[in-house]
């Protein structure tokens, strides 16, 4: 049950409100939830054994673990209750092999009456430490703020994708888990504390960000906000894309396809790199080693003008023009034969030498889209012996595979796999979040500018969409922030350690519009963790305003360059 202030003139008022406005719902229109209440556990965790029941649920453990049991950067989680468990067991009927949705539950003795299920990366499959924490090297977290916290492996148990020869696992990992875990979550919080979450949160970044694009279409009425990250909300064609992508890179003339990255050597996305910050850097009033202003960098910059092009052999500091035509070709988005662009394209930005942006774009292709694509998003998936990924070779399927058929794949169904890959993976109407505006709900989402995997200009594209189905005013519950230079959800030259779960805690309870969130680098002595790829001519410390769309962060012209303080979000002049 969703606790909130709904009494029954204000549902009367957001209803004629929604009359006035066509349907569309207005900031002042917006129910507006009441705070969350905190309480007190009174018992022992290992006095809850008797009473932690629910459908379809086994319970294999409660413990308590002690302030301090548990760390997140240099600070103590205090006192909680974890309890493990998995539901629905099952043996699965195409392959023979046991299932379950596996999960564990944080529940803390001084809770502050949230709820908060966390969404996992990757292809699940691990039960991670449900702490709640997002950011590059997180200092904070939903645990740490007192949240009851939930994380899952989604419906199998390891992280490899030939889970997916099982119809219900695929089910499971693309949506279904959500809304089996969900209530049962809730009724075991109910259990614990006397009573349910006065307000419930989504938190994940990648694939987890795909898990919160899921709960904030399929399961609005059960959460109140959602917190996205880098959404791979259209991920099985984003996978496609990457395959084909590294399809173009191996065509450049004397690529090696057992080393990728020969076709665009570290040294020549160096002087890529350079060549961007020459004619981006300084957009946003400051040349400062950061792009603030991605969107007319995209029209500032030219590959094939502004870099130079060989004349002779290859040295590092120039492109050939195959180099150049296939990298265009990645980055303005790859395309079916018939010349189709069925994902995104991507912006050229300073972290293009990122070992981040490398991996996702030489590594990822062969060592983990190759297996998804092929298995979980392939309809039917690949005939593979004993349905062991050790029979599978991921460098044939990606140099064999006719992007067109992947693409066609993606949106097949059959008799035994009677949902698509993107019927199972994707929210449906991604543009349509009105479930969630119109009962007070709210997201925010952001996206590192240089993640190589899922482009920000897709999640561009779908913020756009939402502010069109809502007449423009779709920043009244949504907010989405791009992060100048930041890799696949951390890393890269960036400001990217952050807490916006604080901020959207603040807009669903109290009505207070973010303006903006302050990020921090991971420079020297950073509790978080150091990200090794900061230059060193920046601040250890230095801090950045991260800015909803379409603001971007602009230099005031006379403060210290590495402070925050410095910069405001202002809407650039087309």
């Amino acid at each position: 049950m969703r606790h909130r202030s709904s009494k029954h003139h204000l549902l009367t008022a957001t209803i004629s409100g929604l009359a006035l406005y066509g349907g569309v719902a207005t900031a002042s229109d917006m129910p507006q939830l009441s705070p969350a209440q905190p309480s007190v556990l009174a018992s022992s965790c290992e006095g809850l054994s008797s009473l932690l029941t629910a459908k379809n649920t086994v319970i294999d453990s409660i413990e308590t673990v002690a302030k301090g049991g548990l760390k997140l950067a240099s600070s103590d989680v205090e006192e909680h209750c974890l309890v493990k468990g998995k539901m629905y067991e099952r043996v699965g009927e195409v392959d023979g092999k046991a299932y379950a949705i596996g999960f564990e539950m944080r529940l803390p003795k001084q809770w502050n009456g949230r709820f908060l299920y966390q969404g996992n990366g990757g292809l699940d499959g691990a039960v991670k430490t449900a702490e709640g924490a997002l950011g590059g090297g997180p200092i904070t977290g939903a645990l740490l703020q007192g949240f009851a916290v939930i994380s899952s492996d989604a419906g199998h148990s390891r992280g490899i994708p030939t889970f997916a020869y099982d119809p219900q696992a695929r089910l499971d990992y693309g949506y279904q888990a959500v809304a089996k875990l969900t209530p049962m979550a809730k009724t075991v919080i109910h259990q614990v504390y006397g009573r349910g979450p006065d307000r419930s949160y989504f938190a994940g970044c990648s694939n987890g960000g795909r898990h919160a694009m899921i709960a904030a279409t399929r399961y609005a009425n059960d959460y109140d906000g959602i917190l996205v990250g880098a959404p791979g909300y259209r991920l099985p064609l984003a996978a496609v894309a990457s395959i084909a992508g590294a399809q173009v890179y191996a065509s450049i003339p004397d690529t090696d396809k057992a080393d990728l990255k020969t076709a665009f050597t570290l040294a020549e996305r160096t002087t890529v790199s350079k060549a961007i910050l020459a004619k981006c850097d300084g957009l946003d009033g400051v040349s400062d080693g950061m792009i603030q202003n991605f969107r007319a960098c995209q029209t500032a910059f030219s590959l094939q003008d502004d870099v130079p092009t060989c004349k002779a052999e290859r040295d590092g500091a120039c492109l050939t023009h195959p180099q150049k035509d296939a990298v265009d070709t990645i980055f303005k988005g790859v395309t079916t034969s018939k010349g189709v662009h069925f994902y995104s394209s991507f912006p050229y930005d300073a972290g293009i030498n990122n070992s981040d942006h490398m991996m996702w774009e030489y590594t990822a292709p062969i060592q983990r889209d190759s297996g998804a694509v092929a298995m979980i998003f392939n309809t039917p998936p690949v005939e593979l012996k004993d349905h062991n990924i050790r029979n599978f070779n991921g460098d044939n399927f990606v140099w064999q595979s006719n992007i067109d058929d992947l693409v066609k794949k993606v949106s097949t169904r059959s008799s035994v796999y009677i949902e698509s890959a993107m019927d199972f993976m994707t929210p449906p109407n991604p543009e349509d979040m009105s479930a969630l505006r119109d009962s007070g709900g709210k997201i925010m989402v952001y996206h590192g500018v240089s993640d190589a995997i899922f482009s920000v200009q897709d999640t561009e594209t779908w913020y756009q969409a939402l502010n069109a189905k809502n007449n423009g005013h779709a920043s009244d519950f949504a907010q989405f922030y791009p992060v100048p230079g930041m890799g696949h959800c951390r890393g890269g030259q960036a400001t990217d350690q952050f807490d916006m779960l604080t901020p959207l805690v603040a807009w669903v309870e109290k009505g207070e519009k973010p303006t903006q969130v302050i990020a921090t680098a991971r420079g020297e002595g950073n509790p978080g963790g150091v990200n090794e790829e900061l230059p060193v001519s920046w601040s250890a410390t230095r801090t950045r305003p991260l800015c909803p769309y379409p603001s971007v962060a602009t230099y005031d012209g006379n403060g210290n360059v590495e402070s925050a303080k410095s910069f405001a979000c202002e809407v650039p002049l087309k």
